[in-house]
């Protein structure tokens, strides 16, 4: 209990950030019972789901249904009832962009009512292997059972229900090291997990795998694949487009630039602290000093190796 309650603090100063780390388990914070689900309707079946956590996306087909992400496990529930709501039918599959505990969380109780988690081969072994949370630098228990994917990919993938197709693909060495998007054709739905986050700064979490540099190449394939009227699920935040993703594109790159500078210089962390190097960003991320502390850190860490 201890490591949850060091980890909802340091969530609450990076946006989340280290409480979605975190094993599956619920953690201390939120009162559960006050939390509700908004759903947004994508179109053609597909909606976006909102409550404790990352974003969730639906895909209703004829004779079930696939899901993306499943937030905290004390969640589970309330997305099931809002899942009910739009579709009769039951969930096949959940989708798991990446490792952290508040996209992962409900695995272990979806599994249970029949739904098979799918996910990236890294994924599954960091969180067998457990490790530690990149922003609280907290220890993270390895995941066992249920709670581990039970189907496994390495490059790309088909999902299919009757009627319905998720087309997933991995991206390397961005946000973790076991990063999945997912694209739904027939609605021109493309949920991108934590490497798209609106209204906060991104963590990037290097100490699995993820990287600035990947991070950008991974949002290059999502605007090579969208058109204008593509609709993005983020990680956090509301529904974007393909020009919110060449803007968040252009403050990686920025980001990546002047920390690149920086390193080259021969900066210490402390010496980045003392320069700000993101300061005009701060208030669109609506970062404290702390969580801008964090988005240097990261940054500067994954750079520097």
């Amino acid at each position: 209990m201890i490591r949850f309650a060091l980890a909802t603090i340091s969530a609450m100063l990076f946006s989340g950030a280290a409480l979605a780390q975190q094993p599956a388990g619920p953690p201390v914070g939120p009162d559960w019972s006050k939390i509700t689900v908004k759903t947004t309707d994508l179109g053609n079946r597909t909606y976006m789901l909102e409550g404790q956590g990352g974003n969730v996306t639906v895909a209703a087909g004829d004779d079930g249904v696939i899901m993306v992400d499943g937030q905290f496990a004390p969640m589970h529930d309330k997305l099931k009832a809002a899942i009910a709501a739009v579709s009769p039918q039951p969930i096949k599959f959940l989708v798991n962009t990446h490792h952290h505990g508040d996209h992962v969380g409900g695995n272990a109780a979806f599994t249970a009512d029949g739904a098979v988690v799918v996910a990236h081969a890294n994924l599954r072994d960091i969180m067998a292997k457990g490790g530690t949370n990149n922003v609280s630098m907290q220890p993270v228990a390895p995941a066992s059972g249920a709670a581990l994917p039970a189907k496994t990919y390495t490059d790309a993938m088909t999902v299919d229900v009757k009627g319905r197709a998720a087309q997933l693909k991995h991206t390397a060495n961005a946000h973790t090291g076991g990063d999945t998007y997912i694209y739904f054709a027939d609605a021109n739905v493309l949920s991108t997990g934590d490497v798209v986050t609106l209204g906060r700064y991104p963590n990037i979490d290097y100490l699995n795998g993820g990287s600035v540099k990947g991070m950008i190449a991974a949002v290059d394939a999502y605007i090579a694949l969208s058109n204008d009227g593509t609709k993005v699920v983020p990680g956090h935040g509301p529904v974007s487009s393909k020009a919110q993703l060449v803007e968040y594109r252009t403050m990686l790159v920025t980001a990546r630039d002047r920390m690149a500078k920086l390193i080259a210089e021969g900066k210490s962390l402390d010496d980045v602290y003392a320069a700000k190097p993101y300061a005009d960003f701060d208030a669109k991320f609506s970062a404290n000093e702390q969580m801008a502390k964090n988005f240097m850190r990261v940054v500067y860490s994954s750079l520097k190796g």
